[in-house]
């Protein structure tokens, strides 16, 4: 479920959320388009979904997605929630909110680059963590370049 949800948020909702605005609303295809799809659902919807399951279910990140042992890193997983869902309200609510997009795009990036190196760093990785690094290089990518592409054409 978790492999599903990650390319789902990542990669097919925000595609078919540009193309869908693009087809029905009959503008034209652009990095802003796209960058309002991508910050809603791969940073708004993937991070507001992951820091309500880690403040419910923290032993689910901490257990099986990041193999630690349980303990203390329930309490430390639970604070990772508060901050994953703050900012995935944030961007949810650009998606209404033009001006709070870049800002945005370029906190997920940040996120989803640190994150994805830590992952890469860790010798010990299972398959659940790989997924995790190569989802969040990839969007902290996608997001990199659609915030350059953006801020290029307003400039």
């Amino acid at each position: 479920m978790y492999v599903v949800m990650v390319v789902a948020l990542m990669v097919l909702l925000p595609i078919v959320s540009t193309v869908f605005e693009v087809r029905f609303r009959r503008v034209p295809l652009s990095a802003a388009i796209a960058l309002r799809w991508f910050v809603f659902w791969s940073v708004g919807v993937r991070l507001l979904t992951a820091g309500l399951s880690q403040m419910i279910r923290p032993h689910y990140t901490a257990e099986v997605i990041l193999g630690l042992d349980l303990g203390e890193a329930l309490f430390l997983v639970r604070e990772l929630g508060f901050a994953n869902t703050a900012v995935g309200i944030a961007a949810v609510t650009s998606v209404f909110l033009g001006s709070w997009r870049l800002p945005l795009a370029l906190v997920g990036a940040v996120f989803y680059g640190l994150a994805g190196v830590n992952h890469a760093l860790h010798d010990e990785r299972n398959p659940l963590q790989n997924v995790a690094m190569l989802s969040d290089l990839f969007i902290a990518s996608v997001l990199i370049a659609l915030v350059f592409m953006v801020a290029w054409k307003r400039n």
